[in-house]
């Protein structure tokens, strides 16, 4: 199964989100981006690929211990930028940044640990993707646009382990869907 461990904002940050969104939808040209849905909105921390189904006990087990030694944090989603020249547009987050990059180590260590192949490390980069493009799209409106976005705060209190499963290969428009198969508590005694 295809898994990753995330941070899932609460319904009232996806709600203020979503009105961002519609209108970066309104934006010229934004039919040329595929744009994610609502439902799939998280922060990855830590993405593992394809993991067979008896490794995923002792990766949740660690998952837990991860959760366990790091404490609720409070952020917010804002501002926003792209990756790849335009093929990823993204809002970012603020305020417990560095909390959040710690469990994102703590999570790639737990799939470290739990014999995962995770390839090669890359430095953490807080990120809520919002739209993907297969071809280079000037972003700069969205961006400019998602530059004075700021969200309301709210208590990371939780970790989850997500099951990913791709869009039917083409199907105009299907999204990928999520399924948690793991929620931790930050900080919880244990």
């Amino acid at each position: 199964m295809r898994l990753f461990a995330a941070v899932l904002p609460p319904q009232d940050v996806a709600d203020e989100l979503a009105a961002e969104v519609d209108a970066l939808r309104r934006l010229p040209g934004a039919d040329r981006l595929r744009w994610t849905g609502r439902p799939g909105w998280h922060l990855t921390l830590a993405f593992y690929g394809e993991v067979d189904a008896e490794a995923v006990p002792g990766l949740s087990a660690r998952l837990e211990r991860a959760a366990r030694h790091t404490g609720p944090f409070v952020l917010a989603l804002r501002g926003g930028g792209q990756f790849g020249h335009g093929r990823a547009l993204w809002a970012g987050a603020a305020g417990g940044t560095a909390a959040l990059r710690l469990l994102a180590d703590r999570a790639e260590a737990a799939g470290r640990k739990a014999g995962l192949d995770l390839g090669e490390h890359r430095r953490y980069k807080a990120h809520l993707t919002l739209a993907r493009s297969r071809d280079a799209v000037d972003t700069r409106p969205y961006v400019d646009s998602l530059h004075t976005f700021a969200g309301r705060e709210w208590t990371v209190r939780e970790l989850t382990l997500v099951r990913s499963h791709p869009p039917t290969s083409g199907v105009p428009g299907e999204q990928p869907r999520y399924e948690p198969v793991g929620r931790w508590a930050l900080g919880a005694a244990g």
